[in-house]
């Protein structure tokens, strides 16, 4: 008897450890989405940026709510300030209020067409997205003053926390992204 339960108890564990990389993808993939996928490929194509580096920041900023709003009043999927979201869209061809920000294909044109931008400025994907968080103002003194190098090389050195670990989380998801869906 002891026997055909440990031979039902390797089977089990042996069941559990094929199925384990199964269910792992599948619990990633309810953390890591991709939707509203259909934007995302199109202006990832449209403004040349990796669509994993913009899933990644859409779930830094906004975990996927079309209608999250912050306490500092940036609207929307990639969390667009209407100031900033009014700059931009003129010089793509969009009229924009505050009601069509939250769009979410209007909000991901705009932040993928700013995150575009910023890795134009900087040519480094850290200090884009420092800029993307802190702003260019900030990134451009922080590289002035030595805080942080022109290349990248110590984004730790970043001195606002928020944006110090915003821009580790999001690489980080960024990887896991790449991992999971590249293929």
């Amino acid at each position: 008897m002891k026997k055909i339960v440990t031979i039902i108890l390797i089977i089990l564990v042996i069941m559990l450890c094929i199925n384990f990389g199964k269910v792992k993808e599948f619990t990633l993939k309810k953390i890591y989405k991709i939707d509203y996928s259909e934007y995302v490929e199109k202006y990832s194509k449209e403004y040349n940026v990796d669509k994993y580096l913009i899933y990644a920041t859409i779930k830094a900023e906004s975990n996927f709510n079309q209608y999250a709003k912050s306490s500092q009043g940036a609207l929307g999927l990639m969390q667009l300030m209407e100031a900033t979201a009014t700059e931009i869209a003129p010089k793509i061809g969009i009229n924009v209020t505050e009601e069509r920000i939250y769009d979410a294909e209007i909000n991901i044109n705009l932040g993928t067409k700013l995150l575009s931008n910023l890795l134009q400025k900087y040519e480094n994907t850290g200090l884009a997205l420092a800029a993307y968080n802190a702003g260019s103002g900030n990134v451009d003194n922080w590289i002035n003053k030595g805080t942080i190098k022109k290349d990248g090389s110590d984004l730790e050195n970043i001195p606002f926390q928020e944006t110090n670990n915003y821009v580790r989380k999001i690489l980080r998801d960024y990887d896991i992204y790449v991992d999971l869906y590249n293929d």
